[in-house]
């Protein structure tokens, strides 16, 4: 029974599915209008960023070298504000808008990518003071006053709903998830993320481009923050210079939740983005059942170090060889990654 519990375990998606269920059963017992399809449908909305910036901030991760985006959410908020100054104050078309932020997106993801690779700065604190500059300037740009006056089409995006899905699920982070999850699973580009995540000076001596590789990395966690931030000018049909605070944590929390390697190599988006359902559903139910704010976030740090434990005592566990011999070359090799799951889930 021992072993059957450990294996459930170890299989990530499997784990994460229970998970999602016992939580989905505690949160229906914190609140009764929990389980209503309304509310479910809804959460997915609230969740739908989160998940954007996660998948972002997964493949950061995994790219080894202790890869982190603490500025993802600042992104969001500057690319929210650049967004909103095209479509509103200079009138510019809201699809050439979008087109203009997403590729201003990218380039505050690169420069990341160039402060880690070029620079040689540590990730975790170039993206801190990116996390500081990029959150200053869309202060600075507003005054701290949001930009308002789209139009209530606009809307079509982050408030409307397909089939009873929200639009910003259906037809932002499902497209997105698929087609992400098609790159790292089955290109060169997608393959080399988990090679330089493992071994980088192995990866360069084999002819991979390292530094190329985890500057465009940077550049994606760039990418889906603009689009995050084009998702929630359409939700509050305004773009507010603080949009982002938080999100930062709460999208390494997910992507620690999902079993992803802290220090790189290894990982699942699918795994990601079930950890945002739980995440989500945690939220919500607490919300409902009126916990205050600073609960919800003691029980965000409880996941997050939880899921920690977690992930390391399945690293030591895989670590260890077989009883009655030596582990073969092979099972070691398997060891040394993390979770030993990837994107190819």
């Amino acid at each position: 029974m021992v072993g059957l519990v450990l294996r459930l375990l170890q299989a990530r998606l499997a784990f994460l599915a229970v998970l999602a269920v016992m939580m989905a059963l505690l949160m229906a017992q914190l609140s009764p209008y929990f389980l209503n399809v309304d509310n479910l449908l809804g959460m997915t909305q609230f969740g739908a960023v989160l998940g954007l910036l996660a998948l972002g901030q997964t493949l950061v991760i995994i790219s080894g070298r202790g890869g982190i985006d603490l500025s993802i959410g600042a992104m969001l908020s500057l690319s929210g504000v650049f967004f909103g100054t095209l479509a509103i104050t200079a009138g510019l078309p809201i699809p050439l808008a979008i087109l203009a932020t997403l590729g201003f997106g990218l380039a505050l993801g690169s420069v990341n990518g160039l402060l880690v690779t070029v620079v040689g700065i540590q990730p975790i604190i170039a993206t801190l003071g990116t996390l500081y500059l990029y959150g200053s300037l869309a202060l600075v740009w507003t005054n701290g006053v949001p930009i308002s006056g789209f139009a209530p089409e606009f809307g079509l995006i982050g408030q409307q709903a397909t089939l009873g899905i929200p639009n910003q699920v259906l037809l932002v982070l499902v497209p997105v998830a698929i087609v992400l999850s098609y790159v790292v699973g089955h290109t060169v580009f997608g393959r080399s993320i988990f090679l330089i995540g493992i071994n980088d000076t192995a990866a360069a001596l084999s002819g991979l481009n390292v530094a190329a590789t985890r500057v465009a990395v940077y550049a994606v966690s760039g990418l889906v923050a603009s689009m995050g931030a084009i998702v929630t000018a359409s939700w509050l049909l305004t773009a507010r210079p603080g949009a982002g605070a938080g999100y930062d944590l709460q999208s390494i929390t997910v992507v620690v939740l999902g079993g992803t390697a802290i220090m790189g190599g290894a990982g699942s988006l699918a795994a990601t983005l079930l950890a945002v359902l739980i995440v989500t559903m945690i939220r919500s139910g607490l919300q409902l059942a009126n916990f205050n704010a600073i609960i919800q976030l003691a029980v965000l740090g409880i996941l997050l170090l939880s899921a920690v434990v977690l992930n390391q005592f399945f690293l030591r566990r895989r670590a260890l060889p077989p009883r009655g011999g030596e582990a073969k070359a092979g099972e070691s090799a398997q060891a040394a990654g993390s979770d030993g799951e990837t994107v190819h889930e």
